[in-house]
């Protein structure tokens, strides 16, 4: 038997169809013992990824509390808002505060919040 050199290799997968190819994996697999699944490791990353948690969420002001003032100031402070703003924001309570932060901020601002009296939820 001849050897084929890699471009011809290359030259025939380029111009196979996929059922060619398909039967060319499966006799490979056969041939060889080996077979074409992705590897199991992949999987248990992405597990591990998942079970760490997600990487961005939302936080919501669920309720102001009697602080309503402290409130408003941590909402203007958090967000950058001017004081109309930020107190629109308060006064719709339960009211988003910042979406699509990663899980560390999320944390500081719920701190900022109940520090000034504040309900709020991470999600």
């Amino acid at each position: 038997m001849a050897k084929l050199a890699q471009e011809d290799i290359l030259a025939y997968l380029e111009e196979a169809t996929i059922l060619e190819l398909n039967e060319l994996v499966k006799a490979i697999e056969e041939k060889f013992g080996v077979t074409a699944a992705a590897p199991v490791a992949v999987a248990a990353v992405a597990d591990d990824a998942a079970a760490a948690g997600p990487s961005e969420v939302t936080v919501t002001l669920t309720d102001i509390g009697g602080t309503k003032v402290a409130v408003i100031k941590a909402v203007r402070e958090i967000t950058g808002l001017g004081l109309v703003d930020a107190k629109g924001l308060v006064d719709k309570a339960p009211s988003v505060i910042k979406e699509n932060i990663k899980p560390e901020e999320a944390e500081e601002i719920k701190k900022k919040l109940m520090d000034a009296g504040a309900s709020v939820e991470i999600k």
